[in-house]
């Protein structure tokens, strides 16, 4: 279970915001929420048995291939073929000082830059997430922005959307509190407009990535890919119901957070916190990801599912002080070979099924009340779970690790609740107050080199 989080310029020019004075992430996203696109979910069509293609109020879009990173400009960074193709330094651009906030130490690095051609979304957006996938040897990090274009003409500062290295020796990761420029807001690693309400949208982005490294080493960040999801989903309470239409379940490894309750207190004390960490791993070992004795001899050897422990480490945020930043953990997941990660939302639980269909799991974050989903036996303002099937009768097959042991984490849940907590934006909390949801938020992690058949799933719901 997730805590509640705040919810959701270059190189550090935001001054931080106190833990204190930041919203919750949730209630700021209900504010942004605005009834001003087609619910993105299939409803029952007039013919038994037929279905509606779903209208998507998302444009999701990538930077994988070589011939992308080309098309970048580039200021001390080049393009890399091959089967992976990525962007590495070539030259640096210069050097900076960093001074850490969460270390007290300020530190010289080499840098460079490759900068996105500008990009227009086909859905004008009222929330913008990035997430990339990218190796970071020990002394090197890199920083990921984004700078919009308003539909009113004007432009965004360039927001920080993380400062990411796989590691935590050289600099710890984190988002930056305290970006805003009075019309929108970065909350952790969303992107959003102040007031939908007035009709300003994102209509354009640019994005920027830094990489950076120890002077004089030779190293350097090597990034494969990049998304940037932009949306404007509707604001909604409840969600048209859509038609089962599969019956699979997917042998996904099963893992409790409960039962690491009170581990590391500086990585946000286990239990309920690691709700991110916990279904991330479950998915990556789907996918034959492991972890070495000797990535996990840090770990207490009295604790089991010690790679449950090191899921945590590697995708906390020290500014937001937990570990349920949503690309932290789409690029914890692509470190491990083969694998890529991404933030995404969907329109439906028959978008879910399409990707089980084809092998792909799942993980869906969601809030709700303990009577609003029957057998979970908890309320929550915000969990990360994963979906793995399908009953025969379309009801979701979830491994949801709010769990007193990993035997007792596969749980099914009931098809028409579980797809309205996930995909609205508004609800009441237990106090009766109209608080936020996800809208549909997930983390897809799929081979770095996908099946045909996968390619087409993943392609029918916006990501390639």
């Amino acid at each position: 279970m997730q805590r509640t989080r705040p919810d959701f310029g270059h190189l550090g020019v935001f001054p931080p915001m106190s833990r204190a004075e930041q919203p919750s992430r949730r209630t700021v996203l209900a504010a942004v929420a605005v009834a001003a696109a087609t619910v993105g979910s299939v409803a029952p069509a007039a013919g038994a048995g037929t279905r509606r293609a779903p209208a998507r109020p998302v444009d999701h879009h990538s930077w994988t291939t070589y011939d992308d990173w080309r098309a970048g400009a580039a200021r001390g960074t080049r393009a890399v073929a091959g089967a992976r193709p990525g962007l590495v330094i070539a030259a640096p651009a210069g050097t900076l000082d960093h001074p850490d906030p969460h270390t007290g130490t300020t530190s010289t690095w080499e840098y460079a830059t490759w900068t996105s051609p500008v990009r227009r979304l086909a859905v004008p957006a009222t929330e913008a997430i990035a997430s990339w996938n990218a190796h970071t040897p020990d002394g090197t990090w890199l920083q990921t922005e984004l700078k919009g274009a308003y539909s009113d003409g004007t432009e965004t500062p360039w927001y920080v959307m993380g400062r990411w290295a796989a590691g935590d020796r050289d600099i710890k990761r984190t988002s930056v509190d305290g970006q805003s420029d009075g019309r929108s807001t970065v909350w952790t690693d969303t992107l959003a407009v102040d007031d939908p309400a007035t009709g300003l949208r994102l209509v354009s982005y640019r994005l920027r990535l830094t990489l950076l490294r120890r002077p004089g080493t030779g190293l350097t960040p090597t990034v494969w890919r990049t998304d940037v999801m932009g949306s404007d989903v509707p604001d909604r309470f409840e969600v048209p119901a859509s038609v089962p239409g599969l019956a699979k379940e997917l042998p996904v490894p099963r893992y409790s957070q409960e039962i690491h309750k009170g581990r590391y207190p500086e990585y946000d004390n286990g239990g309920e916190a690691w709700c991110s960490p916990t279904s991330s791993q479950m998915v990556v070992e789907y996918w034959g990801g492991r972890l070495t004795p000797e990535q996990l001899a840090w770990v207490d050897p009295s604790y089991t599912d010690p790679q449950v422990c090191h899921a945590a480490r590697h995708t906390y945020d020290h500014q937001y002080a937990g570990c349920g930043n949503w690309p932290f953990n789409a690029a914890y997941a692509a470190t491990f070979d083969g694998l890529r990660g991404v933030v995404t939302r969907l329109g439906s639980l028959t978008d879910v099924e399409r990707l089980i269909a084809a092998g792909i799991p799942v993980i869906t974050s969601q809030s709700f009340l303990r009577e609003e989903l029957t057998g979970a036996g908890y309320g929550t303002a915000g969990h990360l779970m994963t979906v793995i099937g399908f009953t025969a009768g379309g009801d979701v097959i979830a491994n949801d690790p709010a769990a007193p042991d990993n035997e007792a984490v596969r749980r099914v849940y009931r098809r028409r609740e579980f797809e309205n907590i996930w995909l609205r934006t508004k609800r009441y909390n237990a106090s009766g107050k109209v608080v936020s949801g996800t809208g549909g938020v997930c983390y897809l992690y799929f081979p770095a080199r996908p099946s045909a058949r996968r390619r087409a799933a993943l392609a029918a719901v916006g990501v390639r």
